[in-house]
């Protein structure tokens, strides 16, 4: 089959390996129908080294099941399944406490011998990974589907962790796919006032259309002061962070208001942040976020895609041929595209 693989920073091949098998009696094989390029591929794209022997590229899939394991009950050949960035029993302690991101039998498909942006992918602990589509669901709503397995749920993951809820005022930074989706969850989730710091005309556009009330073009102090004008001085209750760069880091405790949340889901690109008094503690902000626990949402998120609540599918802006995936990375890297929907 065809897999994409990484070799060095930029050098992105679309190249044939062997179909994955079933390794364990809780694997499922799937025939990928829908990929797609992360935000967070790109940071590879910059700076991985000199990999000879590729890195397995892709962690976001909708399927159909061909090959199921001995021990797998929930599922069936046949099956359009919705698999998330990381695979998980959905049993186990931390699973049950909604964190699937750090499962015990768990772990991430980017990186690892079998990833997503291939024609076919082999998913460990199926029946806690997998979440199987309706059959008969239109063929238009799959790219909303396929947002349920990162781009949407981890928006929603950094609102949940925020505590945005009715009457809060949030900011989020980033224009990205993952900025947008947070922008989306904070309306759904009854935020009275959303500023979205971003530069894109574009993307902030859209960023409009699913509830931003503001945009703040501005960075650094002249950004903080926009969303302060905008908060008479008090700044926001709840920071979104979907960057992952220390600038936006700096932005988000220069706008939260005393008492405030920041909660990060943009894969921090640094080690050490500050947490010291003229940063969080002086003004008793609480710092939360992490890897998106996108299998504990997705089942009561798939009903909203279906009947047309939210249509977050609205941010891949691109489609094009697994074998034209080198592309889809450079119109990313080069802010053509928002975000790139891959057909295998």
């Amino acid at each position: 089959m065809r897999a994409t693989l990484m070799y060095k920073a930029g050098d992105v091949r679309v190249v044939e390996v062997p179909d994955p098998e079933i390794e364990a009696p809780t694997d499922v094989v799937i025939r990928v129908t829908h990929a797609c390029v992360c935000g967070s591929d790109l940071h590879p794209y910059h700076d991985l080294e000199d990999t000879p022997e590729g890195r397995r590229m892709g962690h976001e899939a909708i399927g159909v099941v061909e090959q199921i394991g001995a021990d797998v009950e929930r599922l069936a050949i046949g099956d359009t399944v919705i698999v998330p960035f990381a695979w998980s029993d959905n049993t186990c302690v931390h699973c049950r406490d909604g964190i699937t991101t750090s499962c015990v039998h768990g772990g991430f498909f980017d990186g690892a011998p079998s990833a997503t942006q291939a024609e076919k992918l082999r998913v460990p602990q199926a029946d806690g990974t997998a979440v199987v589509v309706p059959a008969g669901t239109d063929e238009s709503l799959f790219p909303s589907l396929l947002t349920l397995s990162d781009v949407y749920l981890t928006g929603h993951h950094a609102a949940v962790r925020g505590g945005v809820e009715a009457g809060k005022t949030v900011a989020v930074i980033g224009d990205g796919a993952v900025g947008l989706s947070a922008v989306l969850a904070a309306a759904q989730l009854g935020a009275t006032t959303i500023i979205l710091m971003g530069r894109h005309e574009a993307r902030t556009d859209l960023g409009r259309e699913f509830g931003a009330t503001h945009v703040v073009a501005e960075r650094g102090e002249e950004g903080i002061a926009a969303v302060l004008e905008i908060t008479d001085g008090l700044g926001v209750h709840v920071v979104l962070e979907a960057v992952g760069h220390m600038p936006a880091y700096e932005q988000s405790y220069g706008i939260v208001r005393p008492g405030g949340t920041i909660s990060r889901v943009g894969v921090p690109q640094y080690e050490d942040a500050p947490v010291g008094f003229a940063s969080l503690f002086g003004k008793n902000v609480t710092l939360t976020g992490g890897p998106a626990a996108v299998r504990a949402y997705l089942e009561a998120a798939l009903p909203t895609v279906l009947d047309g609540t939210i249509d977050p599918g609205r941010v891949f802006d691109r489609e094009l041929p697994l074998g034209e995936i080198a592309e889809a990375y450079r119109l990313m890297d080069a802010r053509e595209a928002l975000k790139v929907l891959i057909r295998p």
